[in-house]
């Protein structure tokens, strides 16, 4: 498994595992609990997957973060 992206927020990794998953990618968090402590800054929730997805989800998830994503 890679590692996609990390979210200092667990709501904010949550989000882009749903993300994934609409789009039939199979992914875990790591380290959710962890996130829980210092509100996050100390350890990041990972977002993993294996590896012969990690193209396809690292592009969904740089698409979300283009200003009107939703709208193209």
């Amino acid at each position: 498994m890679l590692e996609v992206a990390r979210f200092y927020s667990p709501v904010e990794a949550d989000l882009a595992r749903l993300l994934l998953d609409s789009h039939g990618i199979d992914s875990f968090l790591l380290d959710t609990q962890m996130s829980n402590f210092f509100g996050g800054a100390m350890t990041p929730v990972r977002l993993l997957v294996i590896d012969e997805d990690y193209d396809e989800a690292a592009a969904i998830l740089a698409d979300r973060e283009r200003p009107n994503a939703a709208l193209s």
